[in-house]
Parts: C-alpha cells; sequence; structure tokens
C-alpha cells in the first residue's frame, strides 16, 4: 500500500489546484511575550498556503514547556489536519489558544508533526534571516 493512502487529506483529493509548501526557514526565529522570551528556534519551517501570510512552524521542544497548557480547543483543516491548541500562562497573564500544532496530520503534510506556530496578534515573533 502507498503510504499516503493511510492518511490522505480530503482537502487536496476535492481540491487539487489547491497548494501548500513547506521549506526549512534559513534563519532564527524567536517568540516572546512583553519581553518574555517563549520559544527560541534554528529549525523553523515555513509554510505558505494559498494566498495566506506565511507561516512559521517550530519544533514543540524549542518551546518553553513551562509557559504552554493544553487548551481544549481544536479546529479542523481539511488539507492539514485536526489542530491542537495550547495558552501561554505568564505570571497573571494567560494567552488563550495562542499556539496550535497538528500532532497526526494528513499524510501529505506529515512535515509538520512536532510542530507548533503561534498567532502573531498575540505575541510577537521575530524571524531573523541567516
Amino acid at each position: 500500500m502507498d503510504p499516503l493512502e493511510a492518511n490522505p487529506a480530503p482537502g487536496f483529493r476535492n481540491h487539487p489546484e489547491h497548494t501548500i509548501t513547506v521549506a526549512p526557514y534559513a534563519g532564527e526565529v524567536t517568540v516572546a511575550f512583553k519581553g518574555t522570551a517563549i520559544a527560541k528556534s534554528t529549525s523553523a519551517l515555513e509554510l505558505r498556503e494559498a494566498h495566506y501570510p506565511p507561516v512559521l512552524y517550530i519544533p514543540l521542544g524549542d518551546v518553553e514547556p513551562s509557559l504552554l497548557r493544553r487548551s481544549s480547543h481544536a479546529t479542523h483543516c481539511p488539507f492539514k489536519g485536526e489542530a491542537s491548541y495550547w495558552d501561554i500562562v505568564l505570571g497573571d497573564h494567560e494567552i488563550d489558544n495562542a499556539v496550535w500544532g497538528y500532532e497526526i496530520p494528513y499524510d501529505e503534510m506529515l512535515e509538520l508533526a512536532g510542530l507548533v506556530a503561534f498567532y502573531p496578534n498575540k505575541v510577537e515573533i521575530t524571524a531573523t534571516p541567516a
């Protein structure tokens, strides 16, 4: 059996014209909230999807785990799969659903497994090219 038949994305099957590209980001990505570092990575991937702005995904291991709390919120993308969410808890600040990731993405997006992204309207994301 073709491995892409195990968990294929229905979105690509229904909309083959839809494009998503994922490539390594050549540089460093830092995420902070009010000056406190939340994440820092030189292993980010840049996802470009259709007409949406690019999104930087970083390994969950590059995020300070003590600042994350799993949220009950979830969403579904027909191209990437089920998204899990995390809140950021920093002192008296709770930033609801600021982080998301596809823990078991569809086969076409397997490179997103183990990575998370941050909403730029909730935290400061700095991407410094190499």
